[in-house]
């Protein structure tokens, strides 16, 4: 895979982790949507006017649009192995941002992940 073209599937699996981040932070501002008679719409409808909502979803849109361009060069095959380096930006950006402590169990099993991309996508 060339250098330019993991970059713009780098870029993609960013936008997509940061669209997480920031759906995770709406609902910290709202609260947990919960399944009764009325309190997941009434979260709903709280949420639309959180703007970290509006910018998860715009990352979101914006990701599509990048990996749409990564895959136009990258067999499938090959790129979508690089969305698991989705979990490693999560869990750091999420301690970093947000206060998630990670525990060691997970951080092995990113590991495990990150080893299984590295190889993928030197095939």
């Amino acid at each position: 895979m060339k250098l330019t073209d993991f970059s713009i599937l780098c870029c993609g699996v960013l936008l997509n982790a940061l669209a997480q981040l920031g759906l995770k932070a709406a609902t910290r501002v709202t609260g947990p949507l919960l399944a009764t008679d009325s309190g997941v719409w009434r979260r709903g409808l709280e949420l639309l006017s959180v703007p970290p909502l509006w910018y998860a979803l715009f990352a979101y849109g914006l990701s599509v649009i990048v990996w749409l361009v990564g895959l136009s060069r990258v067999p499938v095959s090959q790129a979508y192995p690089l969305l698991s380096l989705g979990y490693v930006i999560n869990i750091g950006l999420a301690w970093w941002l947000l206060g998630e402590v990670p525990n060691v169990q997970r951080v092995a099993g990113i590991g495990i992940i990150v080893l299984g991309v590295v190889v993928v996508a030197r095939s």
